[in-house]
């Protein structure tokens, strides 16, 4: 009776256990066709799915990573963290696990945190080394760590092309105004020459100006009357045709 106890308890704790992981898979479909759905709300409602599937089976890696893409998708950054690094811990393929990897990359870099995603990117690597996606994110973490750590160290050099720069524009500057100052004055002095020129006209005279104005209208009329003349001798005459009666 004893021995036959502990079998059933043992069938019973196996097939509990069958079910867990049933149901589990279960909900982690559920959640697959949410996210693939792209509805609105979609993340959201995945997210409970998958909870559940964690809930049924704790040691489930996949429901555990993609509970951690959906709450990403959510922007939740930090508990998306939580669960990529949990899945690393108990996956068993590669493959997954260099993809929890990459997105705790991910989300470090979203943070600015360019080294602790660069160590990220790199465990992806050793797992997955064709990763282009991922290899293309490590190489630009590690120019914008390069950035970061100049822009807090104040720029060194750059700060100093800077200055000469500003001082380049400085000096540009006060030579485009001592032209500005040279032109005017030129200018200035053609107009008061331009005007001591010119001899103010006399009572009953008329003006040097308004003399020329009127020759210049009185040549473009004789103009006008010579193009007339020519264009009336140039048409021909018209003939009157006798009728044949």
């Amino acid at each position: 009776m004893i021995y036959r106890l502990i079998i059933f308890i043992l069938l019973a704790v196996s097939t509990s256990l069958d079910t867990c992981a049933q149901s589990s898979r279960s909900h982690i479909r559920s959640g697959n066709r949410l996210m693939r759905g792209a509805a609105e709300g979609a993340a959201a409602k995945a997210e409970l799915k998958y909870r559940k599937a964690t809930a049924a089976d704790a040691k489930n890696p996949q429901a555990m990573y993609n509970l951690g893409c959906a709450l990403l998708a959510q922007n939740k950054d930090s508990m998306a963290y939580e669960m990529f690094e949990k899945s690393t811990k108990i996956e068993t393929s590669k493959q997954r696990k260099a993809m929890a990897y990459h997105n705790m990359g991910v989300i470090m870099q979203r943070q600015q945190q360019y080294g602790p995603a660069m160590e990220q990117y790199m465990q992806s690597l050793r797992l997955r080394p064709h990763d282009n996606q991922t290899r293309y994110n490590y190489v630009l973490c590690k120019k914008l760590k390069k950035d970061q750590d100049n822009n807090q160290n104040g720029g060194g050099g750059n700060n100093d092309q800077n200055k000469n720069q500003d001082k380049d524009k400085d000096k540009n500057k006060d030579k485009d105004k001592d032209k500005n100052k040279d032109q005017n004055k030129d200018q200035n002095k053609d107009d008061s020459q331009n005007n001591q020129n010119q001899e103010p006209p006399k009572d009953g005279q008329m003006s040097k100006e308004n003399a020329e104005q009127l020759l210049n209208a009185a040549v473009q009329e004789e103009k006008a009357t010579q193009q007339r003349l020519q264009k009336a001798m140039s048409q021909p005459r018209r003939r009157n045709i006798e009728k044949n009666w």
